[in-house]
């Protein structure tokens, strides 16, 4: 269920899979249909209270908790798999509560812990020695591993697997009073060490473990393996759909194992694929890494992929739904670019958060001919686009700030902005002249700008309609609010850093980004923002989105996080130079001029190309774009639960794009997503083109979205 939890939370459940129904919500109907569970959803969040929350448990929020609202009367637990407690703390459990709550769902009275279970759990692993499924193993965990065997050899039992009900029993009951030491024996499942899967040659149910639990104290002495732990509490629940990630599908066959042969309630395990970020780390034991070693503030650095980073960063709840909502649920692991996140942050702020204007680079400006004692104020608009959002009156007077960067003494082309002699627009304000600059004699840095302003314009508009190239924020100077800024950025500068600092031999960490994190101290904000409170939102105009953060911040002491850029500034094309046309030898005298080869593209290596990652797809819709030339705008399955909507060039080759609908295509399917004017466009198709026209690559037979070609 969704809560309102204040103005971060909608009052309504995210419309998640309402357009068409990913390969879970087909399971589902099909169950439904078939009157299975006598009509019951009932699924379940189950975190293991050892670290933060991350946007990769979002992902697994909104799926859990979006498929129980999808159904009438469906239900989502929330469940704390706290069955190892040298890891666990009640700092974790805050956490996650408070995350789960401001993503905006509501488990009303289900809120439970595999603690609670505790008792049961012994019950039925009493249930299973008795049936001679379940003995006291002695080996040590390096003996275990040994006698486990590999993936092409099988296991060897373990001497002690052979030993009588009563004696397991008699065994099991000492472990649980303490009598043996820690690590000395384990209970394990006695299924087949010649099985083919891993986890089904004898895994461990039980553990001697000396460890005071957050709930349950020293009570207990012996702790369930998660995997046995796991299905039980599920069944426990009365769970029909027991959703997680794919590195769990070769756990199915035990999971299944253990409540066939208790012969309880049976949940149903399904598998989807985890949330894998570029630019970012999802594993708990490196973010914890990373706090530990002081590299970042904490976990709520904002900074970190955690949700309580995030938060403190400024991302909405609305935003990680709607980027939860459009990577969909898939079978097969893939990489999401981070810039598709970033756009739904922008996209879900542009509507939201008012304009305001901040200089974070000062540099002062004095128009000489504006007079000393005056100051006015100019009525601007919150919103550009949204009225009913009012307007601030920002005060303007003789001194003021621009950003540095909005001047240049000796500008390029294309450079717009200030330069002696240019005259630009004042945002909201008047068009002003640069008529002299003023150095710091021992740097030659620029120190204050002198201008002229054109009383005429006053509004922003030139009577005798002139127009200028620019238009710059600025603030008053005598008006301006100080604070403190902090510019975050992504915290690796390579797209997959674990794996590429592996690929070169270097340390783990080796792409951590030394900008992430640029603080800039004594900016001059517009004076509105003067009582600005912890935890709002603004656009800064020109510079990005901006959240007064919510625990350094102080009426004495501002401090703004920037949220997100207003432009990727990672999704830039990089142009390569044209290569010199090789002159043509000289021909030989009488003889036949030899074919010259034409070069098609400059040489790139192997690994060059193995960065693609080219997909099938289908093309599932095609239509024409309105006011475009050539393009066609698609909705294509790449086998990730949702279909990518790309435009592509191709009109000329397919004036009537029904034709296309059902095609195999080739779709390189890492390509960062690119803001059109018509809208988002999430890869590129292969395609031929020469004196024949325009071919698209197709694929024969019958592949299946999502299959990777090489």
């Amino acid at each position: 269920m969704m809560k309102n939890n204040g103005s971060d939370t909608p009052t309504t459940a995210p419309a998640v899979g309402q357009a068409g129904l990913d390969f879970i919500r087909a399971i589902i109907k099909e169950d439904l249909d078939s009157g299975k569970h006598g009509g019951t959803v009932h699924t379940r969040f189950p975190p293991e209270p050892n670290g933060y929350l991350h946007i990769g448990h979002a992902k697994s929020i909104c799926l859990n908790f979006g498929i129980a609202a999808d159904y009438p009367g469906g239900l989502c637990n929330l469940r704390f798999d706290d069955t190892n407690p040298s890891k666990e703390d009640q700092e974790y459990i805050d956490s996650i509560i408070e995350d789960v709550r401001w993503l905006g769902f509501d488990w009303e009275d289900r809120c439970f812990y595999a603690s609670d279970y505790f008792e049961q759990l012994y019950a039925y692993a009493e249930k299973l020695i008795e049936k001679g499924l379940a003995y006291v193993c002695d080996l040590s965990a390096e003996e275990v591993r040994a006698y486990r065997g590999t993936l092409t050899e099988p296991g060897k039992d373990s001497p002690y697997r052979n030993r009588s009900v009563a004696e397991n029993l008699d065994l099991f009951r000492q472990m649980r009073s303490g009598v043996f030491p820690d690590g000395s024996r384990t209970l394990r499942a006695k299924i087949d060490m010649a099985s083919a899967n891993l986890n089904m040659r004898d895994p461990v149910m039980y553990r001697i473990l000396r460890a005071t639990h957050h709930r349950t104290g020293d009570t207990w002495c012996i702790y369930p393996m998660y995997d046995y732990a796991h299905p039980i509490s599920d069944s426990i629940e009365g769970i029909t759909y027991s959703i997680c990630t794919l590195e769990f599908e070769d756990h199915r066959p035990l999971y299944d194992w253990f409540l066939e042969k208790l012969d309880i309630f049976r949940s149903r395990q399904i598998e989807f694929a985890r949330l894998n970020l570029s630019y970012t780390v999802m594993s708990k034991r490196k973010l914890l890494q990373l706090v530990q070693e002081k590299t970042v503030s904490g976990w709520d650095d904002p900074r970190m992929p955690t949700i309580a980073g995030l938060r403190r960063r400024g991302v909405t709840p609305q935003a990680i739904r709607d980027f939860c909502e459009r990577i969909g649920v898939a079978k097969k692991d893939s990489m999401v670019d981070v810039a598709l996140f970033e756009h739904c942050v922008r996209e879900d702020l542009n509507a939201s958060a008012p304009r305001v204007m901040a200089v974070l680079r000062p540099l002062k400006v004095v128009i000489e001919n504006y007079p000393e004692d005056k100051t006015e104020e100019f009525e601007i608009a919150c919103h550009p686009d949204k009225p009913e959002m009012g307007s601030r009156r920002v005060p303007f007077a003789r001194e003021l700030f621009i950003e540095q960067d909005d001047f240049m003494e000796d500008p390029p082309a294309h450079f717009f902005r200030l330069a002696p002699g240019r005259e630009v627009r004042l945002r909201g304000a008047y068009f002003i002249t640069c008529t002299g600059v003023i150095k710091d004699p021992r740097t030659g840095e620029v120190t204050e700008l002198k201008c002229t302003y054109d009383p005429l314009t006053k509004g922003g508009d030139a009577p005798d309609n002139r127009k200028v190239k620019a238009t710059l924020h600025w603030v008053s100077a005598k008006h301006a609010v100080k604070a403190d800024v902090r510019l975050y950025d992504r915290l690796f500068t390579a797209e997959n850093p674990f794996a590429e600092a592996e690929k070169a031999g270097l340390d783990s960490f080796a792409f951590l980004n030394k900008d992430s994190l640029i603080t800039l101290e004594g900016c001059a904000l517009e004076a509105s923002l003067k009582d600005a409170r912890p935890g709002s939102r603004y656009q800064f105009e020109r510079l990005g989105y901006f959240f007064v953060d919510p625990k350094d911040s102080s009426a004495e002491r501002l401090v703004f996080n920037r949220t997100v850029t207003l432009k990727d500034t990672y999704a830039k094309i990089e142009k390569r130079e044209p290569q010199p046309a090789a002159k043509p030898a000289p021909k030989p005298a009488k003889a036949a001029p030899k074919p010259q080869a034409q070069a098609l593209a400059p040489e790139i290596t192997i690994d060059d190309f193995a960065r693609l990652d080219l997909r099938v797809g289908i093309i599932r819709e095609a239509a024409l774009v309105e006011g475009a030339d050539k393009l066609v705008k698609m909705q294509i399955d790449v086998g990730e639960g949702r279909t990518r909507q790309i435009f592509a060039g191709i009109k000329p080759a397919f004036p009537d794009p029904a034709t296309l609908i059902g095609t195999s295509v080739i779709v390189v399917a890492n390509l960062k997503p690119r803001q059109m004017k018509f809208g988002l466009s999430e890869g590129m198709l292969l395609a031929a083109s020469g004196q024949g026209g325009l071919s698209l690559c197709t694929l024969a037979g019958k592949p299946q979205p999502g299959d990777k070609i090489s």
